[in-house]
């Protein structure tokens, strides 16, 4: 078992003023596989004075001393990939077709964002004046649980690209991937003060993060009611807020589609990451001439779909986070089936043959209807609605008549009637034919599915600020 009892401030690995010990399971087996003892509010003042007083000096760095931090960074997460894969797995669930990709894409992140640093001007004309991108202070960055090490990672380059220091909150659930990140990261030899982890609650250490006077920057991940009580406090000093928050992406299958591509890609939007993904597409939107077409092909598709042992190659879906989470699913499903949508497969419980470990059966509901809760509310689980349109003008109604709008699936076999579609959804991505993924391309959401943008430029310049000078003319 692990026990995990220091965070990291000011360059070295310390001991937490924090006293709170917290178990980590494997949830899989719902087995606890170590503890790691929390950072309190006194730890999180510490990590901020760190990173105050070690701003000024890396705020004047050059160009291309940043680019040889990340640089390291990204070796040294590189090299860290088998043990971060195995406890993707361990701590988390992500079955190993999936745990290999998002081990590497912890380090392929820092690569990234040096990229956008190479070629970035932070120096610019704009009439008379010289506008400068200044780096805005001290950065606050809270990590979810659902991909912890490639969010801590990617929050972190574009932070120190930009000229920022950081305090880094990550999510106490995933303290074991949190530590081989963070042992990475020091072994890139970085100066002093530039990075801080402290692991902790939400309603201590990301409390005093989201309130405290000395952060002057806040990046978020994670779901829309703490991402409105962080923007909430964030406000008290008029804090720079990027959110990234949750979603209820739609698929939108028209009616020109041809359902043997279109339904396993539909599957495999809304069941990605176990389900636990904001981008997760879980309101699957069909032609209600194709009904029944469509249901055909998800019990066919379905069947090559397999929730079970993280560890088996075959497996697509692994198991909840945590009992609690998989309590939540439950009720979801049970809301969905009282609310009057059929069953099409799947359901309460375990997946046959499974009798321990928070695992949920692929499911997916058929006749629902959009003002279901089911269809509102985000599930953050391997639960799935069709509802059926009758005309493409129906199909984008109900698609962009969500709350959130964070990405949203395209499927047709005439690209460019789906990019017609795409351009009308409410969505801050739209992906025609593909789950492909594109690092230089801002993300983010419309509506309560967030404020501001990550990645590329967009996501460096949401920790700069511009200066105009004017006179004084080089």
């Amino acid at each position: 078992m692990q026990r995990i009892d220091q965070i990291y401030i000011n360059g070295a690995f310390v001991s937490p003023h924090g006293q709170e010990l917290f178990d980590l399971f494997n949830p899989a087996t719902g087995q606890v596989i170590g503890q790691v003892r929390l950072a309190d509010e006194q730890d999180a003042r510490d990590a901020i004075a760190a990173a105050k007083a070690a701003f000024p000096a890396f705020s004047r760095t050059t160009k291309a001393e940043r680019l040889a931090m990340l640089r390291r960074m990204h070796a040294a997460m590189a090299a860290r990939e088998d043990q971060l894969n195995d406890a993707l797995i361990e701590e988390y669930g992500a079955p190993a077709s999936r745990s290999r990709w998002m081990a590497q894409h912890a380090a392929s992140v820092l690569l990234d964002a040096a990229k956008v640093l190479e070629h970035y001007d932070f120096t610019r004309r704009a009439g008379t004046a010289e506008v400068i991108m200044q780096p805005l202070g001290v950065a606050g960055l809270i990590t979810p649980w659902n991909n912890d090490a490639g969010f801590i990672c990617g929050k972190l380059a574009a932070a120190l690209a930009a000229g920022c220091t950081a305090v880094i909150k990550p999510s106490e659930m995933s303290a074991i991937q949190t530590r081989i990140v963070t042992e990475a990261l020091h072994a890139a030899d970085l100066p002093p003060g530039l990075f801080n982890i402290v692991t902790g609650r939400g309603e201590t250490v990301g409390a005093t993060i989201s309130s405290h006077p000395d952060i002057a920057k806040i990046s978020f991940t994670g779901s829309t009611p703490v991402g409105k009580s962080i923007l909430r406090s964030a406000a008290e000093t008029l804090k720079r807020v990027t959110l990234e928050l949750g979603g209820k992406s739609p698929v939108v299958i028209l009616d020109d589609a041809d359902l043997s591509q279109a339904i396993p890609l539909a599957l495999q939007a809304g069941f990605m990451n176990n389900g636990q993904a904001c981008i997760a597409g879980t309101r699957i939107l069909v032609p209600e001439g194709r009904l029944a077409e469509v249901e055909a092909a998800v019990l066919q598709a379905i069947d090559t779909i397999t929730a079970g042992d993280p560890h088996d190659p075959r497996t697509s879906i692994g198991p909840m986070v945590s009992e609690k989470q998989w309590q939540r699913v439950q009720r979801y499903i049970r809301i969905g089936i009282d609310d009057g949508a059929r069953l099409l497969v799947g359901g309460e419980g375990r997946p046959q043959g499974v009798d321990k470990g928070w695992f949920v059966r692929p499911t997916v509901f058929s006749g629902v209807s959009n003002d279901m809760t089911i269809a509102r509310e985000e599930i953050f689980g391997p639960v799935l609605s069709i509802i059926s349109y009758r005309d493409q003008e129906e199909a984008i109604r109900i698609a962009n008549d969500t709350p959130y709008g964070l990405q949203a699936y395209v499927l047709s076999a005439d690209t460019e009637r789906a990019r017609q579609v795409a351009d009308r959804l409410e969505a801050g991505r739209v992906l025609i034919n593909t789950l492909a993924h594109e690092p230089a391309a801002p993300f983010g959401g419309f509506k309560q599915s967030g404020i501001g943008r990550e990645y590329g430029t967009f996501g460096l310049e949401a920790f700069l600020e511009p200066k105009s000078i004017l006179g004084g003319a080089r």
